[in-house]
């Protein structure tokens, strides 16, 4: 992100009803509060906002009339979900069953010891089957019916 869209950035910020707003992709990092009293440390009078790369430490002041107040809404927290994690050892299809006509191999709730099938997932036309590495009961099932799945991505949840 450049100069002009910061700038383009401050504008929209400065016509809505929010206070502070905070971005970040990658080593890009910009925060903006209409209240602001400091940013990375370094006082900075009110009516300002910060753009920062992580490339470079020292934080850009671009100043910029900010007049109404912002609000902030609070990010949900994420919850860690406990259990053992069944991954893709492969990326390919992903089948909950052997055929279209038939029910899945596992449905939420279901027991599965270590070794049972759980889904199919078809690789340059060879069906692999997925048998499970844990024992107990069937959590979640993490991905749709015949949805691409990548390598090392989770399928289900074990508890």
């Amino acid at each position: 992100m450049d100069y002009n869209n910061v700038k383009e950035l401050i504008g929209i910020i400065n016509n809505s009803a929010l206070t502070e707003f905070e971005y970040k992709q990658g080593d890009f990092y910009v925060r903006m509060s209409k209240n602001a009293q400091f940013v990375s440390g370094n006082s900075i009078s009110e009516q300002t906002a910060a753009f920062k790369s992580n490339k470079n430490s020292d934080p850009v002041i671009i100043p910029e009339e900010i007049s109404e107040p912002i609000t902030i809404i609070p990010q949900e927290k994420v919850e860690v979900k406990s259990g053992n994690f069944v991954k893709s050892p492969i990326v390919g299809t992903f089948y909950q069953s052997g055929s279209p006509e038939r029910p899945p191999f596992v449905k939420i709730g279901d027991k599965v010891k270590e070794g049972d099938l759980l889904c199919i997932i078809e690789a340059m036309k060879i069906m692999n089957e997925i048998k499970s590495p844990y024992s107990g009961e069937i959590a979640e099932i993490l991905v749709s019916n015949e949805d691409m799945v990548e390598y090392d991505q989770p399928l289900f949840r074990i508890v």
